[in-house]
């Protein structure tokens, strides 16, 4: 940890860039207290709760169609994306909730009107099931009316270019790490949304992307001084486990 963070300091340089105050994602919503547990409606109205920017949330889809919210690809042993939602509907998460669909996590997410919703679709092995997973997410998010507090970040490659397509207006970032600035900003993304480590790797993409109105994130950033180095350089979005901690940094 001590070289990442020797590296850091000395690769950006500390030079605050400072284009806007950095924001703070809390990561799977707050889940790191009373009540609460990873992915929950309760992580999310709690990250609600203590003003953070936004709350990150994964998406999946089961074999018949239905978006459940979940980090894993598998939960209790059963695999989401191969099981129907009759498989997985009665599962009960550590807080005493049951697994969220995405629907009633998006119903959660209107009586928060301060609050973004950072919506990470998760990758499937079959491209026509990615596809179907957008589009359906795409609908779902309008229906609920939160196009304009919806932020989708993923993985996959292909996620991203059909949430570009199919949501010209919406923010758009690649999570992977293996993508320069340049070339996210002519494929339409919004941004970069990369792992602490890709910065180290190239500090320069952090002025990069700014140059090119291109917005940055970084995660998944527990370590205070690590937090620190990032505020100075005036990253976008810091998406962090101890969203209590950086926002009273970033103050």
């Amino acid at each position: 940890m001590k070289k990442i963070l020797l590296l850091i300091a000395c690769m950006l340089g500390m030079t605050a860039t400072m284009y806007a105050q950095t924001k703070v994602v809390a990561h799977r919503g707050y889940w790191d207290t009373v009540g609460s547990y990873e992915n929950s409606i309760a992580s999310l109205n709690k990250a609600g709760e203590i003003g953070v920017f936004g709350s990150e949330f994964d998406v999946h889809i089961t074999a018949d169609d239905v978006l459940v919210v979940n980090h894993d690809a598998s939960i209790q042993g059963i695999p989401i994306q191969t099981s129907t939602y009759a498989a997985l509907k009665n599962l009960v998460l550590p807080n005493g909730e049951k697994l969220p669909t995405l629907e009633e996590y998006l119903e959660a997410g209107t009586k928060i009107p301060t609050m973004r919703m950072v919506l990470e679709i998760k990758s499937n092995k079959r491209v026509v099931m990615e596809d179907r997973s957008v589009l359906a997410i795409v609908n779902l998010v309008r229906k609920y009316g939160l196009e304009d507090r919806t932020d989708y970040i993923a993985f996959s490659m292909n996620v991203c270019k059909e949430l570009v397509r199919l949501a010209p207006s919406a923010e758009v970032y690649y999570l992977n790490g293996d993508v320069s600035p340049a070339d996210l900003k002519a494929l339409g993304m919004a941004g970069l949304d990369y792992h602490y480590s890709k910065f180290v790797e190239h500090p320069e993409w952090i002025k990069e992307a700014h140059d090119l109105g291109l917005k940055v994130n970084v995660w998944t950033v527990n370590d205070l001084d690590m937090m620190k180095a990032f505020i100075e350089q005036g990253v976008d979005f810091i998406t962090t486990n101890k969203p209590v901690e950086c926002l009273e940094l970033v103050k």
